[in-house]
This record gives C-alpha cells, sequence and structure tokens, in this order.
C-alpha cells in the first residue's frame, strides 16, 4: 500500500472512531508501529489535528472539525495540469498566463523532492507545436483516461507500451513500442515513439489509441527524436 492510500486509510480510522491506539492502526492497516507513527506525523504536517494521550486508556483522536490544508498531488496530476497550460500556450489561448505559471511554480513548491524529479523527468518528453492549418480534424475523438497513467510508468521506467490503435483509414492494429516523447499540436495530441517492427519513428494520435498497458520487465533507452523546427520543448516555451 502507498504511503498517500494508507494516510487516507487512517484518517478515515480515526473519524470513524472517537479513539484508536497505535497499534490497532498497525494492526488494521498491516504496517509496523513506526510506519504509523510516521504516518501521524505526516497526516499532521498536512493539517489534520490529532491529539495523543499517553498511559491506560490513552491513544489518538483525530479533531472532528480537522481537514487537509496541504494539497497532495501526484506527478500525473500536476503533469495534467502542465499539459493544459503548455497546450493552451501553444494554440495561443492562454489569457493571464503569468498567474498560471505562478501557480503551477507554488503547486511544484509543494511537492517532495522524488515527485519534482519524475515530474522534470516527464516534461523532458514533453514537446509543443503549432498544427497545420490544413489538418483535418472532421474526425477527432476523446482520449482514453487510462493514457496519462500509462505514460508515467512507460517514460520514467523506460517500458515498452502496448496499446490498441485506429488508423486514418480506421483500421484497427495493435501496438508494441518504445515511448520517446509527447507532442502537443493544438487540438491534437501525439504519442511519439519507436516501432521495434518499422525500424522507425513514428506518430500516434491519442485519440485513436486504445486499452493501454506497460510491458513490466521489457526496458528501452532513450532516442533523440527528430522534430521539426516549429516544435519545442514544454521548458522552453516564453514565460
Amino acid at each position: 500500500m502507498k504511503a498517500a492510500t494508507r494516510q487516507d486509510a487512517i484518517a478515515r480510522i480515526l473519524r470513524r472512531n472517537s479513539s484508536s491506539t497505535v497499534d490497532a492502526l498497525a494492526a488494521e492497516v498491516g504496517v509496523s508501529r513506526r510506519t504509523i507513527l510516521r504516518d501521524i506525523a505526516a497526516l499532521r504536517d498536512q493539517g489534520f489535528v490529532i491529539y495523543s494521550e499517553c498511559g491506560r486508556g490513552g491513544g489518538l483522536q483525530l479533531d472532528p472539525q480537522s481537514v487537509q490544508t496541504t494539497a497532495r498531488l501526484s506527478v500525473t496530476e500536476v503533469f495534467a495540469l502542465l499539459l493544459g497550460v503548455a497546450s493552451m500556450r501553444a494554440a495561443r489561448a492562454l489569457p493571464f498566463s503569468d498567474l498560471a505559471d505562478a501557480g503551477l511554480a507554488k503547486i511544484e513548491k509543494s511537492l517532495p523532492a522524488d515527485r519534482v524529479r519524475d515530474l522534470r523527468r516527464f516534461l523532458d518528453c514533453l514537446y509543443v507545436g503549432q498544427l497545420s492549418p490544413q489538418q483535418n480534424l472532421s474526425d477527432l475523438g476523446p482520449m482514453d483516461a487510462a493514457l496519462l497513467p500509462a505514460f508515467e510508468q512507460a517514460f520514467l521506467n523506460r517500458l515498452y507500451l502496448r496499446f490498441g490503435y485506429r488508423d486514418a483509414k480506421g483500421v484497427q492494429s495493435f501496438r508494441e513500442v518504445e515511448p520517446q516523447a509527447m507532442l502537443i499540436l493544438p487540438p491534437l495530441w501525439y504519442l511519439v515513439a519507436w516501432d521495434p517492427q518499422r525500424d522507425d519513428f513514428r506518430h500516434f494520435r491519442m485519440d485513436r489509441i486504445s486499452d493501454p498497458e506497460c510491458v513490466e520487465g521489457a526496458m528501452f533507452r532513450r532516442k533523440r527524436v527528430p522534430f521539426e523546427d516549429d516544435v519545442c520543448p514544454f521548458n522552453d516555451l516564453p514565460k
């Protein structure tokens, strides 16, 4: 169980019960006393008011009026926000961009160091540009909600990605590729990947991808993706 999931469970238990002990929480959640004590400290850092009383009849109590005051966002959630800002800026449709950048900077500062490191690695794979006015958008559809979580795992761990794909003619196939970059040409979004079967790069429209899943144990090396001149890394966008 991840720390965030475990801490949510502890908060629910304390809300449900008027009082609980460290030993009881450890038994219910299935971890050690030391882990519970670390989780209690983390919950307090997030804004929860948790009282502790020593001795017989004592225990841990959560103030019923207590609420979480520190946002706990995943890398995927922050990356989704950054994707929205990047796509709007690329489309030149981002009013109040300075405020958006300032807000995102505050969110980044609230993340633990390991999540910031993962976020920046994720951003290294993001590129944006301008869509050709001749592009046909008549068949533009929604994107699979499973894409971004699958991308996070595949990009950060260098795992092959397997998915179903429907091409421009409607022909369905299954692909297993090395994900190298994400390309945003608003309103179209592409997965740029190395296709071992074709020994070349391929651009897959994300709204045509279905049922993405990572291939555990199959790792690859990141390659340099040859982009056009009008495509640039997200981090190099003007602020």
